[in-house]
């Protein structure tokens, strides 16, 4: 049965400042390191075969400590794991979309990729994963943009939370499709919660 463990990369500073990044290429924020160091600490104990990334420095720099933490090999770095494209969206804070664009920025055609050239890459990729590492238990780090639809589209659901950064959402291949195991859970972080 394959196993697929999505992980969404540690926070950046952009993340912080509120600025939409999409493809652009940024890197983690020192907390993000951290979160990405905790998740590896969790991971250490379960038996993933391999991790695949975004080639965006953000999910790589993540799937690169996952790896240092786990002894996980990384088997590849992807393009079409990308964080969906934002088009003109990219680089700018809200405040800043509502200063050029208005309240109704977000009804504009801004040049936004649309859900099914998302979903396109995603079976590409799918496709490639199931014939090269059919069977076996795959991390996959990319983006919250990019992981939310492909989560709603195979696992048939709607989610109602914010993907949060360093989250894993376990799906497991069955008969006719896809069973959630595990949504958007950042058990790992716990301490980063409590601490002052």
């Amino acid at each position: 049965m394959t196993t697929i463990g999505f992980i969404r990369h540690g926070t950046t500073e952009w993340n912080l400042a509120g600025r939409m990044q999409g493809q652009m290429d940024t890197p983690l924020a020192e907390v993000g390191r951290v979160q990405a160091g905790l998740l590896g600490e969790r991971l250490r104990g379960e038996p993933w075969d391999g991790i695949v990334t975004s080639d965006l420095m953000r999910a790589r720099e993540t799937a690169e400590r996952i790896a240092q933490a786990t002894g996980t090999p990384v088997l590849g770095v992807d393009v079409r794991l990308r964080e969906r494209a934002f088009g003109q969206l990219e680089g700018t804070t809200l405040d800043e979309r509502m200063a050029r664009w208005g309240e109704q920025w977000r009804q504009l055609d801004l040049g936004l990729e649309s859900d099914e050239l998302l979903l396109m890459r995603w079976q590409s990729f799918l496709s490639d994963l199931e014939r090269d590492h059919g069977g076996k238990r795959i991390l996959i780090v990319s983006h919250g943009g990019y992981i939310v639809p492909v989560i709603e589209s195979i696992g048939r659901l709607t989610l109602e939370s914010h993907l949060m950064n360093t989250s894993l959402t376990v799906m497991e291949r069955i008969d006719d499709g896809w069973r959630l195991r595990l949504l958007n859970c950042t058990a790992h972080l716990a301490s980063l919660k409590t601490s002052p």
